[in-house]
């Protein structure tokens, strides 16, 4: 048992370092994924801050965001990147994949760390736009840890969910439509840009549900409030939901190939 989870664990790195060598390869991905953070901060966060009709407990709007924002970008990232299956689908890599000895639930967890790298290099660009904007964040080594572990599990949920639709899709342009249809309705339904509070009754149920609200409740505790009360149910729920989205991801892996 022990000799199958090391070798489980081994070869989800070896999966991890194939994609991250990808990414060094052509590092022009994180670049233009910092565009999108600086978008909502530098623009619709100042400008919304002039508002002053949201109510943000004695917080500046700009910090309220922050963690939505985060949360945003991390989850654009990793819902896209099942789109890589596709590809390697599409030039035969894949096939070459699953005949190796290697699981499907390392290639999940493979695939997955990968993305979580990426994930935490969204971390860094927030980081050093909040600091441009000189937008006032709880960065103590406590609360940096604990986003990163928010933000590795949040990431590993997405991809997760991205791996099963790219199992179940054929082309890459449907693909792309269903990533758009899925991540920008729980964005807006949950609690990234307003709070929970002065949402309709019907959208509170739906934000009460969606993972990505646990996401920007645990970062928003640890950057901004200092009130970690939640933050345990909010880890309990992701490490869930993100253990339950890889067996699921593994599973549905085999449907790849038709």
């Amino acid at each position: 048992m022990l000799n199958y989870i090391s070798q489980l664990f081994n070869k989800s790195f070896a999966i991890a370092e194939m994609e991250f060598r990808k990414l060094l390869h052509d590092p022009t991905e994180l670049i233009t994924r910092a565009v999108q953070p600086i978008l909502w901060l530098g623009i619709f966060g100042v400008a919304m801050s002039k508002v002053r009709a949201i109510p943000t407990d004695g917080y500046t709007y700009l910090q309220f965001i922050t963690p939505g924002i985060l949360t945003q970008s991390v989850t654009f990232v990793a819902i896209f990147f099942g789109i890589s299956i596709i590809w390697e689908r599409d030039m035969g890599l894949l096939q070459k994949i699953l005949v190796t000895p290697t699981s499907r639930l390392a290639l999940t967890w493979g695939k997955m760390t990968s993305a979580c790298i990426r994930g935490l290099s969204q971390v860094v660009i927030v980081f050093l736009i909040t600091i441009i904007l000189r937008i006032h964040l709880r960065l103590t080594p406590l609360s940096i840890l604990g986003a990163i572990l928010i933000t590795v599990l949040g990431a590993s949920f997405f991809t997760g969910l991205s791996m099963i639709i790219a199992s179940i899709v054929k082309t890459r342009e449907r693909f792309m439509g269903i990533g758009q249809i899925i991540t920008l309705p729980l964005f807006f339904a949950s609690n990234a840009i307003y709070p929970i509070s002065i949402m309709p009754p019907w959208l509170r149920v739906v934000a009460t549900i969606n993972p990505l609200s646990y996401m920007v409740e645990g970062l928003r505790s640890l950057l901004v409030t200092g009130n970690l009360s939640r933050l345990p149910i909010d880890i309990i729920v992701l490490v869930g939901i993100a253990f339950g989205i890889s067996v699921l991801s593994a599973y549905m892996y085999p449907k790849v190939i038709v």
